[in-house]
């Protein structure tokens, strides 16, 4: 059994590194979730973009191929301090030494502010595609864009906005399908869960307490584990209702993880978009043991016409002059792989643009190894350039590959629904 995916419009996929891109693509195994920073040892530069972001810039110190990596990183809660953030992938690889060990330049903004950081984000990475020949001295013959979370949202607005600077974007895990549904998403999961757990977290989904923020990790997010632990049908019911992807042989890490981003950018959020973008009031729910009663008692909220306004901006279109690649996870509980559903309905009613969406069939935000990383910035490049990426195969163990993707695609296919949310991608079982 195997699958085919969406190849570019512009070209065909050359057999030798399509096989060895699919045999490697699910060839590994859940790994914990990554640092909030890392650091890094290598020989770099840092400073200050003019929009006040910090950057930090290496190069290698020989064999530079001319070509740069710019990576925009993941969500950072808004009481954080400034840094570069998600520079390490959850296997702890680290992300500078990857690309320099390719022969690549790579550069990272901190953005000039945490929490909802997409459309400053955009601005500071345009700041340091052009601070980068400053510093450096030296302009890069092709420039690359990668993004991951918040940061995927970021590059995918960037190819399509700002296509000018960037030969190729990859982008990661990111709400690129539609902004405001995911907004949607953290409320929905929020007024369920009061539903479900009276009283767990004190405040409203819309307002949250100074109080909650401060003591999350120390009390709250323990206390709500063990209810959700204790209560494991309940538990079920909320999972069903919020049709959110949880792991089903463990679900409490993942809803809490969804409540965490409920907890902390719903201020921020409501700041930045000048009220209320939350609205559930025509919202019905369905798959608790009463769905009248639940309808009936669970909390409603209409969001204020400034924020819907303010949203716009955060959307994308579908309209690319570039390529862009996409890696998700099936089982992303944090933004939902039905993004790059949305994403694709975009492209093909755009008209244009040579887009290539990528399952990871696994549970987890993000949750990939640094081969599928580097085999999907391969794909870009070759979509890019025609060639592949100098010394990425040796990297790779085929034979053992090809039978792991066999089994985990097995596994996904066997789970109700998702051999027609693969075809929907795209893909074909044969």
């Amino acid at each position: 059994m195997t699958s085919t995916f969406p190849s570019s419009p512009k070209k065909t996929q050359p057999p030798r590194f399509a096989q060895l891109f699919i045999a490697t693509l699910l060839a590994f195994s859940l790994v914990t979730p990554a640092p909030a920073q890392a650091q890094t040892s290598l020989p770099c530069t840092q400073g200050v973009l003019p929009g006040g972001a910090l950057y930090l810039i290496c190069v290698p110190p020989s064999g530079w191929n001319g070509d740069l990596v710019v990576y925009a990183h993941g969500y950072v809660a808004f009481n954080q301090p400034l840094g570069f953030y998600n520079i390490e992938l959850p296997d702890g690889s680290s992300l500078p030494e990857l690309v320099l060990g390719l022969g690549y330049a790579f550069a990272t903004t901190s953005y000039r502010q945490n929490g909802l950081a997409v459309l400053e984000g955009v601005e500071d990475i345009k700041q340091l595609v052009q601070a980068f020949p400053a510093v450096t001295g030296q302009t890069p013959h092709r420039t690359y864009l990668a993004g991951v979370s918040e940061g995927g949202l970021i590059a995918t607005l960037l190819a399509e906005r700002a296509p000018e600077l960037f030969s190729g974007v990859l982008a990661a895990c990111g709400p690129i399908g539609n902004f405001r549904s995911q907004i949607n998403y953290f409320g929905d999961f929020r007024v369920l869960f009061d539903y479900f757990f009276p009283g767990a977290i004190p405040g409203s989904p819309v307002t949250i307490p100074d109080e909650v923020i401060n003591n999350w990790e120390a009390v709250y997010a323990p206390a709500i584990s063990a209810r959700l632990a204790a209560n494991p049908g309940t538990t079920a019911q909320l999972i069903r209702t919020s049709k959110a992807t949880l792991n089903p042989a463990d679900p409490v890490p993942g809803a809490v993880q969804v409540l965490w981003y409920n907890v902390f950018g719903t201020n921020d959020a409501r700041q930045k978009l000048g009220g209320n973008p939350y609205d559930n009031r025509t919202r019905w729910y369905f798959g608790s043991s009463n769905d009248l009663r639940l309808n009936r008692r669970v909390q409603r909220f209409t969001a204020d016409p400034a924020a819907l306004a303010a949203m716009q901006a955060y959307e994308t279109s579908g309209s690319l002059r570039l390529p862009l690649v996409t890696l998700h996870t099936t089982g992303d509980e944090t933004i939902p792989f039905w993004h790059e559903l949305l994403y694709l309905g975009k492209v093909r009613t755009s008209g244009n643009g040579s887009f290539l969406p990528i399952p990871i069939f696994r549970y987890g935000h993000c949750n990939f190894t640094a081969i599928e990383v580097l085999a999907a910035f391969g794909l870009l490049v070759w979509q890019t350039t025609g060639q592949e990426v100098a010394g990425l195969e040796q990297r790779f163990t085929v034979a053992q590959a090809r039978a792991d993707f066999a089994a985990a695609q097995r596994h996904f296919l066997a789970q109700p629904g998702n051999r027609q949310m693969l075809e929907a991608l795209g893909g074909s079982e044969r």
